[in-house]
């Protein structure tokens, strides 16, 4: 007998006694690939959270204008995650198939890939900063602090792109002990130079906000030297020869876009769609966008138990295609997106109970503390939903290479629902925030119906590891709202 769990558009199946459920490697699995990453972004999210408090005690134009400029940073950093999460398709199918070799060509074409798209942004961050502040707000002060901070902190996205695609790389060979390590080092140093930076403690110059953006830059240095020598040290499976790192043919190039290209194009759709709602907040008000800079630091420290359990769905799953074992692929694609469904709830309850109380520790007026209370409360009630997705699409969907199926999905939901939203509630109908964050979440419904429902067609699982290409099996084939 199977049990069931109902969800819009979809039946995920718990399985029985002997299932994936039930099965005690299954979270022995989940625990050891799951924990060092939500660690690792538990780090990130604590001194993300830390910077913002700190940078907080500076003034609500301080706190608005980092929270800005920083758009840059999390437009980069998706554009890496979309470049690794593709590249790790690749790693954990070839990990799979104990194809040392092709990791090795995969590291290679995606840094190639990574340092270019870094340097390119960088060269415009540090030398046309007011032009990229003015895009995100009208205020002058505003721009002319996140300006300062901005050509500064640029320096470090080529430092961020080398890491970033070391450490997927390393974790889908199932190491995610050393970028925790790593991060954790880094991110510490991080935290102890912005407070002596920005405040000028124990002789330190006394820098505001530019202390906070040199902290940044030379913890990301710190953190991109480390993971290398690491690597090599120790002898991981990312320590490969120069020859071998650059030996990609101009077919397995074309292989790897094939796949990772709706991937990175997937990531650049979403994080411009955030950019709009900042865009759209900032225009609402300077007192607005600090509320959102406040309640989205938080929400973030509670979502990186699902940054691990997603990626680590991603690794397991692919490893079982790479080693020929669809069946538990799909097994262990049901159980994660019934684990994560669960957790989803329990965490956005967490949230909803602390949703008045963690906004205060943050030197802001009293009318901004309340709306990031009253935001926190409506974040709250989509997280499980947010969850869900997350696991679906880069858990399940993409170590499948089900990339493009992926994107269509990504650009729908956000270009044709949330963002139209975003901006007839915020700037036409005048609604308040958090009132906002509840209609811009008909996004995630819409992508839940439609990513359970090809979940469940099995038409996601491509091998990547044969010498054929994976198949197209989604561009020409939709029909209204239903992507088959």
């Amino acid at each position: 007998m199977y049990k069931k769990l109902t969800v819009p558009g979809n039946q995920i199946s718990l399985l029985s006694k002997n299932g994936i459920l039930r099965d005690k490697s299954f979270y022995i699995a989940i625990i050891t690939l799951a924990l060092p990453i939500m660690l690792q972004n538990l780090l990130a999210a604590s001194l993300s959270f830390v910077d913002t408090v700190m940078v907080g005690q500076l003034g609500e134009v301080k706190i608005a204008a980092v929270g800005l400029a920083n758009q840059m940073f999390f437009l980069v950093i998706l554009i890496f995650f979309g470049i690794s999460s593709g590249a790790s398709i690749f790693f954990a199918q070839f990990w799979g198939d104990k194809d040392i070799k092709s990791i090795h060509k995969t590291l290679g074409l995606a840094l190639t890939i990574g340092i270019s798209c870094a340097a390119i942004i960088s060269i415009v961050s540090i030398f046309l900063p007011e032009k990229i502040m003015r895009i995100f707000s009208p205020d002058k002060a505003v721009i002319s602090v996140g300006a300062e901070y901005l050509k500064i902190v640029g320096i470090s996205y080529t430092f961020s792109a080398v890491t970033y695609i070391f450490s997927a790389a390393l974790r889908s060979t199932e190491d995610a002990r050393t970028p925790l390590i790593v991060s954790a080092i880094s991110m510490t140093t991080n935290a102890i130079f912005n407070y002596l930076l920005i405040f000028g403690k124990f002789g330190f110059p006394q820098m505001g906000v530019r202390g906070a953006a040199v902290a940044t830059t030379g913890s990301r240095a710190l953190e991109m030297c480390l993971i290398i020598a690491v690597s090599y040290i120790k002898k991981k499976p990312t320590a490969a020869p120069l020859a071998e790192i650059f030996s990609f043919t101009k077919e397995f190039t074309a292989k790897f876009f094939k796949l990772v290209s709706p991937v990175i194009l997937n990531e650049m759709a979403w994080s411009f769609g955030m950019v709009m709602y900042k865009i759209v907040f900032s225009r609402m008000g300077t007192s607005i966008i600090a509320s959102a800079n406040i309640s989205e630091s938080i929400q973030s420290l509670f979502f990186v138990v699902f940054v691990g359990t997603a990626n680590s769905a991603a690794i397991l799953i692919g490893k079982k295609i790479g080693e020929k074992n669809q069946k538990m692929a799909k097994s262990y694609a049901s159980g994660f997106l019934v684990l994560g469904l669960c957790m989803g709830v329990v965490v956005g309850g967490l949230m909803a109970s602390f949703s008045s109380l963690i906004p205060r520790v943050f030197n802001a007026a009293p009318e901004i503390l309340s709306i990031s209370s009253k935001s926190l409360l409506i974040m709250s009630m989509i997280l499980p939903i947010k969850v869900f997705n997350m696991h679906s699409i880069v858990g399940v969907l993409r170590s499948g290479g089900d990339t493009r199926f992926s994107l269509i999905l990504e650009i729908t939901s956000v270009w044709c629902v949330g963002v139209p939203l975003a901006f007839i509630g915020g700037l036409i109908l005048h609604i308040p925030i958090y009132y906002l964050y509840g209609l811009v979440g008909l996004e995630e419904v819409y992508k839940l119906i439609i990513g359970a429902r090809r979940i469940r067609s099995g038409k996601w699982i491509n091998d990547l590891t044969e010498t054929h290409l994976p198949a197209e099996p989604i561009i020409n084939s939709l029909s209204g709202t239903e992507i088959s």
